[in-house]
């Protein structure tokens, strides 16, 4: 928190005030975005020159601002980022470029953003910022909990039931013969991450773009799309989020999500809706040194109420729930996806995930 206040101050009392010298009265909005982008630090994430032969490239440190800017402005394309940037001087400053001319075509955005995605440097951004401000701290509760992403890519074809009959091979029919053993059922997939690296975890997880189902206010909501999973620390602060398809269960990411916070942060309570009801998911959870706090589910039999002292606790996942709807709403989460390949997406969603990183570190100390 030291670390944290150094840079609160040093933002609000000497760089806030040193731009507004230069540029004009800076909006709400912009003093966010500048808050934001002198929190990251992006120039330590390119080092050296942007070029050694040819024509110069256009700077790779403004491109990630801009893109950054998109999700703080909460903006659907980039069409509008660069219709933004030209008719806003203050906002075009903030990024790195100084005239209108030196804003780079659409299309030199989209080379950009595909370098970003394809070498996850927003992520790396965000793993980063945890580091710096998460690491040594004790984070009291982690909030379990996934969320739709929306996207225009087309759903890959999935295979039919009796396809995936007639792919499973046939068991032997009536009781086995005296000596003759028969092989148990295969263990199921949350069973299988028990005894797998967190690589191998994630790369089990499907990140095509199908459809996906949920109850949403009291009806069935079908989407299309992907499913991001959060692990959100107290204060709405995203540690974890991997990306799978829609139709992955919630259930299936708890394990490597778990995994993925556990290397991030040290943390004391895992609290979880009743879709992560299993024995492996609170069991792994134990064995982390967490004490798992997990609405129970009521496959069909007498609900069982989470005892008192528990359920105040479990109260606090609340945050998941503020945390989804802030990255919807104010990050631009709630956009439809306009890329193609869960890599592209994911890279998309992550410069929102890393706006919203640090405006909520800062409103710590608000």
């Amino acid at each position: 928190m030291s670390r944290l206040s150094q840079v609160f101050a040093h933002i609000f009392q000497l760089v806030l005030p040193a731009i507004e010298t230069v540029l004009e009265p800076l909006t709400d909005r912009q003093r966010k975005l500048a808050a934001i982008l002198e929190t990251i630090q992006m120039n330590k994430f390119f080092p050296g020159p942007w070029y050694l032969f040819g024509r110069p490239r256009k700077s790779r440190v403004a491109l990630a601002h801009s893109f950054v800017a998109k999700m703080v402005y909460n903006l659907a394309t980039t069409r509008d980022l660069i219709e933004l940037l030209n008719s806003t001087p203050n906002l075009r400053r903030l990024c790195g470029w100084d005239k209108v001319g030196d804003i780079p075509s659409e299309s030199t955005f989209s080379r950009a953003f595909a370098e970003f995605a394809n070498t996850e440097l927003p992520q790396k951004v965000h793993a980063a910022l945890i580091e710096e401000y998460e690491k040594e701290k004790l984070v009291g509760h982690i909030s379990r909990d996934a969320t739709d992403i929306v996207s225009r890519e087309k759903a890959i074809k999935k295979k039919s039931k009796k396809e995936l009959a007639k792919e499973k091979p046939k068991k032997k029919r009536g009781r086995p013969k005296k000596g003759e053993e028969r092989p148990g059922p295969e263990p199921t997939r949350i069973q299988r991450q028990r005894t797998m690296g967190l690589e191998e975890m994630v790369k089990e997880l499907s990140q095509d773009c199908d459809f996906g189902f949920k109850s949403k206010d009291g009806q069935l909501y079908r989407w299309k799309g992907y499913k991001l999973h959060f692990d959100w620390a107290d204060g709405e602060i995203p540690i974890s989020m991997p990306l799978t398809s829609a139709s992955v269960h919630d259930s299936q990411a708890a394990i490597p999500l778990a995994t993925m916070s556990a290397q991030r942060v040290t943390s004391l309570y895992d609290l979880m809706d009743a879709a992560y009801d299993a024995k492996e998911i609170r069991e792994f959870s134990l064995s982390l040194g967490h004490i798992p706090i997990i609405d129970k589910n009521q496959r069909r039999g007498e609900p069982v109420e989470i005892e008192p002292a528990s359920k105040r606790r479990y109260d606090e996942r609340s945050t998941a729930e503020r945390g989804n709807t802030f990255f919807k709403e104010s990050f631009g989460g709630g956009h439809e996806v306009r890329f193609r390949g869960a890599q592209k997406a994911m890279a998309h969603l992550m410069w929102g995930v890393v706006a919203l990183t640090a405006d909520r570190l800062l409103n710590l100390l608000v």
